[in-house]
């Protein structure tokens, strides 16, 4: 049952690993700080904020957003950390927002387990001219846990928050906060629709959205896992441009005509915006039978965004199929595990018959039980799998597999789509099923591709010279597939291969001329790509931060790079190592991205100095591997890369088409 906190209240936490959920109604900053046992911040390495989201144990979100979830794993914390304070704040003064919090529904808190199941909420009410307030915190007391209530709120907002918290860098750090928000406002999105709650996981056909002509408004896009997300594209999507009002121009309603109310200044022969396509409909189900499938059924503006909001709608489908079978089968096991040990604390049931038929009955209602947690699921994987069927093949190439028909047609194409297809997800018990891995773009964070020896799923073994190779030939697939859904121009890579191990990998790359240059090979060539992308994000950075973006140099490229690196850490000094963490941590926000080809144990002799590195990338594997974490329902998903089929001619033939397209445009 959950406790519903007041002001001052406070509740025991009977678990570690928690998540923090806050809604809100209007996109605010959550920010966390760790405290000693009499409160005080040590440091701004003692805060999780936007501009850096990750603490031991603490996770929270980069962006602004109306509505957040924070991870938090009470285990982490080192034995310093005796309170984390959760922080919530209004963006920076100027901006399109609310300035206080009194504008605004109260704020509402929530602590939960990684179940869903919620421990405590706190509705903080009470809040006028308001912009930052301390809205829960968690303090350890005699080696146990608990939550407060706190709703202590700040008119100086983050600045004054953070200094009455006790850290001397609170100005500085209010800064960077509200500039690390400002980087990310443009790219906040909302979660996508919520699923069914009840057992029927049918999908329901989605309701024509209305645009502003006939009273409604365009519907936000999905997320990113994830987290995550990662501007100026609208909130639909990049290349998804919501209805925007016409103002003014020839025709414009005569002001002295306006009888009273807001004055309309659109042209009265002109429609504002289009409303969207129409959802396919799904044929009629038999008496009796859930619905057949359809794809693009989702909600969305295109039927891009529809196949996006559906794929992601199938991972929610799953993931929660399966963790309620598992909750059923664990509860079977605990009953079966409690009435035997009731059976056999009882001296009666040891003479005779007696013992062994209470054992028995108690393993027939365990197997009851599975079987029909089993029959559940069985039920909503036949939907699923029915539904994966329908949507596979409508995908476009750039959430489509390399075999996916939709690549035969490929064209290069004129706007940058919502996401890229990075491989498939699924789950033991439902192995049958492969969910689409969609990373929006652009892209948030850079990837790693691990070439170390992993186990595994199959049980199959592939040695250290075959990882290296097949790491290389996965992430020239990722780079072919992001230079194929990048309109002509706008998306350019390079390779640095020190000692040219990675050659017959890359020759899909090199023999079709797509790369920017050749791959540095030697301590020369990495020092000169190294030096100019390190170059080119600090030019950028000081002309966004002057307020000068188009201040860059004449002929200075614009389009997105990323750069492929190869067998690190061979040939790479203590200079490459620090502008590489420089281009992992700065890059992103910039246009530069980073894949990484490595094995982490063979850098171990740098120690700890590499871990933030390691952090702050997406770990890929090139053979299925069960290491992506679900912190939201505890599931570990199996992760399968998207590989190339053996034989097929689609890689060639996709960058022959976009080295052409690229002569054309450099023209």
């Amino acid at each position: 049952m959950t406790a519903e906190l007041v002001r001052g209240q406070n509740h025991p936490l009977s678990q570690s690993r928690l998540e923090i959920r806050v809604s809100a109604g209007t996109p605010v900053v959550a920010v966390a700080a760790l405290g000693d046992e009499n409160g005080r911040i040590h440091g701004v390495e003692w805060v999780a904020h936007p501009g850096a989201p990750t603490q031991p144990g603490l996770e929270v979100s980069r962006q602004a957003a109306a509505d957040h979830r924070l991870a938090v794993d009470l285990d982490a914390m080192t034995d310093a950390v005796h309170r984390v304070s959760v922080l919530l704040a209004l963006p920076a003064p100027g901006g399109p927002g609310p300035a206080r919090f009194g504008a605004v529904a109260a704020p509402f808190v929530a602590v939960t387990g990684l179940d869903g199941g919620e421990i405590a909420s706190y509705t903080i009410t009470g809040l006028e001219a308001e912009s930052a307030v301390v809205a829960l915190e968690l303090y350890r007391r005699q080696g146990a846990w608990k939550v407060r209530a706190v709703g202590q709120g700040y008119a100086g907002g983050l600045t004054d928050l953070l200094t009455d918290q006790g850290l001397p860098e609170a100005v500085p750090l209010a800064g960077t906060i509200d500039e690390a928000v400002a980087r990310g406002l443009a790219r906040s999105v909302q979660a996508p629709p919520p699923r069914p709650a009840d057992g029927d996981r049918s999908r329901q056909p989605a309701a024509p959205a209305l645009g502003p002509d006939q009273g409604g408004t365009a519907p936000q896009g999905a997320p990113g896992p994830v987290p995550p997300s990662y501007g100026g594209q609208p909130a639909g999507g990049p290349g998804q441009t919501g209805p925007q009002p016409a103002y003014g121009g020839a025709g414009a309603a005569d002001p002295s005509a306006t009888t009273g109310g807001p004055i309309d200044y659109s042209h009265p022969g002109r429609r504002n915006s289009a409303p969207p396509p129409p959802p396919p409909t799904a044929p009629p189900a038999q008496p009796g039978q859930p619905a057949q499938p359809v794809a693009g059924d989702a909600t969305g503006w295109s039927m891009e965004e529809r196949l996006y909001n559906q794929v992601w709608g199938m991972f929610e489908d799953l993931a929660r199929t399966t963790a309620a079978y598992r909750s059923a089968v664990d509860f079977a096991e605990s009953r079966m595990d409690k009435e035997l040990e009731q059976t056999l604390s009882d001296p009666r049931s040891r003479i005779g018959g007696q013992g062994d038929a209470a054992r028995e009955a108690a393993r027939a209602r365990y197997t009851h039980l599975v079987d029909q947690a089993r029959e559940v699921l069985d039920r909503d994987l036949v939907q699923l799998v029915a539904e994966a069927d329908v949507v596979e093949p409508a995908l476009p190439p750039a959430f489509a597999r390399w075999d996916n028909p939709a690549w035969h047609a490929y064209r290069v194409p004129m706007e940058i789509p919502m996401a890229l297809r990075l491989g498939d997800l699924w789950l033991p018990e439902a192995d049958r099923i492969r969910i689409p891995m969609l990373l929006r773009l652009p892209l948030e964070r850079g990837l790693w591709i691990d070439s170390g020896r992993a186990d595994s799923v199959d049980g199959s073994f592939t040695d250290s010279h075959d990882m290296r190779r097949l790491a290389m030939e996965t992430a020239v697939a990722h780079a072919a597939r992001l230079l194929a859904v990048y309109p002509a121009g706008e998306f350019t890579v390079h390779v640095i291969d020190p000692a040219g191990s990675g050659a017959q990998p890359l020759a899909p790359l090199t023999q079709t001329g797509v790369l920017a240059a050749p791959p540095a090979q030697g301590a020369a060539g990495v020092t000169d790509v190294l030096g100019r992308l390190t170059q080119r994000v600090d030019l950028v950075q000081m002309a966004l931060r002057g307020g000068a973006p188009d201040a860059l140099p004449p002929g200075f490229d614009t389009s997105q790079q990323l750069l492929i690196v190869n067998d690190f850490p061979h040939g790479f000094d203590d200079r490459a190592v620090n502008q590489l963490r420089y281009l992992a941590d700065e890059g992103p926000a910039v246009g530069v991205h980073l894949m990484m080809v490595a094995d982490r144990e063979e850098s171990a002799g740098y120690g700890p100095l590499l871990d933030p590195l390691w952090r702050s990338l997406l770990r890929l594997t090139s053979v299925p591997d069960d290491h992506l974490a679900d912190p939201w329902v505890g599931h570990a998903w199996t992760y399968e890369p998207p590989l190339v089929p053996p034989g097929s001619q689609v890689l060639h033939q996709v960058l022959t088409q976009v080295a052409a397209a690229r002569r054309s445009w450099d023209r």
